[in-house]
């Protein structure tokens, strides 16, 4: 059997007031796994633990088969992530934050974030700081999407968006997985998401796994 992009197993950690406990499952290579559950669910804390961005209290994890806090820089230059609120420099341009970071990639490949940019249709002269949450999130993707991820992690990235770009958002990643060594893990609350894109569903409550399914068992439930 493939070894999985993505793989959690009874992974924990914990806050005053808050603990994430025996958080397991595993995406395949190819596939979307949707992560839902309300605020507070532990959906944020769960996609930080896997680009190694929080220690975690017990439990393994395995992105593309490296542990996220030992091989830290070698699994995140493998993995394309966007945030709910994108973070780049704003008083630069979409150019200038385009060359700082692509540095840090050895498989930055231009022609896709120019391809990307014009299907965006970005304008790099632009301040990063002037743009609306839509074409933030755009810029984000490109950047995301330019230098050969095999794992793409969203969290909430269609929160706010205008339901036209949602959609449009939504099948440029149905496009990435033409590519079958790809797999995207989402975090979100909008079902409509999960219905176009989604393989597999994990639902979290209270820190814990409350159902782990296929998107259509977890909608016959």
């Amino acid at each position: 059997m493939a070894e999985p992009a993505l793989a959690l197993a009874g992974v924990g950690k914990r806050y005053p007031g808050f603990a994430l406990a025996d958080v397991t499952f595993d995406l395949p290579r190819g596939y979307v796994l949707g992560l839902v559950g309300p605020n507070g669910a532990g959906k944020t804390t769960t996609l930080k633990l896997v680009l190694g961005l929080l220690r975690r209290d017990a439990g393994e994890v395995r992105v593309l088969g490296l542990d996220p806090e030992r091989d830290g820089a070698a699994a995140r230059a493998r993995v394309g992530f966007v945030h709910d609120e994108p973070f780049y420099f704003p008083q630069l341009t979409l150019a200038q934050n385009r060359s700082l970071i692509a540095r840090f990639y050895p498989t930055w490949d231009e022609t896709v974030f120019a391809r990307l940019a014009a299907a965006f249709s970005l304008r790099l002269d632009q301040r990063f700081g002037a743009l609306s949450r839509g074409t933030r999130m755009r810029f984000a993707l490109a950047m995301a999407l330019s230098h050969g991820a095999e794992l793409l992690v969203l969290d909430e990235p269609t929160t706010g968006l205008d339901p036209v770009f949602r959609r449009e958002l939504l099948d440029v990643l149905r496009s990435v997985l033409q590519d079958e060594r790809v797999a995207i893990v989402f975090s979100t609350h909008i079902t409509s998401d999960l219905e176009r894109l989604a393989d597999f569903v994990v639902v979290l409550q209270r820190g814990r796994v409350a159902a782990a399914a296929t998107r259509d068992e977890i909608a016959e439930r």
